[in-house]
């Protein structure tokens, strides 16, 4: 039953951590029929491995001079097999490339580029579209400022709906300040929205300039 305690002899305790590089599945059969305990299953007597510190030593890799266990044994390839397997040269079908484009959790395009990726030094990586296009018109997005989707639509990657807005300006688009939501807003109102929001961060901007004097 999960969450009972299972009770272990110093004997059967000093038994498990002198075998303790044993395969798990090997020291579970062992154990069970030396000390017939059929009440510890195969995940109890893991955990409590896992618990002590007694580990395997085994770090699933190959060590320097350590060969496999196939090293010069020619594998049998059935026809069916053979067919199967991918001809030189074969690229798979779902490999990504260079251009290919994706949906990330935010529900922004993102396309693969050939640039250095900084977490991976893979010599591709994604970046969201809009910005990429945007910023071929544009130039770079300035410092302190994101790019806006004007018309809600976030796969829109046209540089016509997206417009660089000071961060700031975030909250009072997102409906923070007792106003309505820019995204949910009618068609019709979010140019209105846009434009009040501005001249608030803009009065709220000179206040600022005006009492630091």
């Amino acid at each position: 039953m999960k969450g009972t305690i299972i009770p272990y002899s110093e004997a059967e305790l000093a038994w498990l951590k002198a075998r303790a590089e044993m395969t798990r599945r090997e020291l579970h059969a062992a154990f069970c029929a030396t000390f017939n305990r059929d009440d510890v299953s195969f995940e109890n007597l893991r955990a409590l491995m896992k618990r002590k510190g007694w580990h395997t030593g085994r770090s699933g890799r190959f060590e320097t001079g350590q060969h496999s266990w196939n090293k010069g044994k020619k594998l049998p390839v059935s026809d069916a097999f053979r067919a199967s397997m991918f001809k030189k040269g074969h690229v798979p079908h779902n490999q990504n490339h260079i251009g290919h484009e994706r949906i990330n959790h935010e529900g922004y395009v993102e396309i693969s580029v050939a640039e250095r990726n900084p977490y991976s030094n893979a010599d591709r990586r994604y970046v969201t579209k809009h910005r990429l296009l945007w910023e071929k018109v544009n130039g770079p997005v300035p410092e302190g400022y994101c790019l806006k989707c004007l018309d809600g639509n976030k796969t829109n990657t046209d540089p016509a709906n997206w417009l660089a807005i000071p961060r700031a300006l975030l909250p009072r688009l997102n409906g923070h300040s007792n106003s309505l939501r820019y995204d949910d807003a009618e068609p019709g109102l979010k140019p209105y929205i846009l434009a009040a929001a501005k001249l608030q961060h803009a009065a709220r901007e000179a206040k600022k300039a005006g009492g630091a004097k």
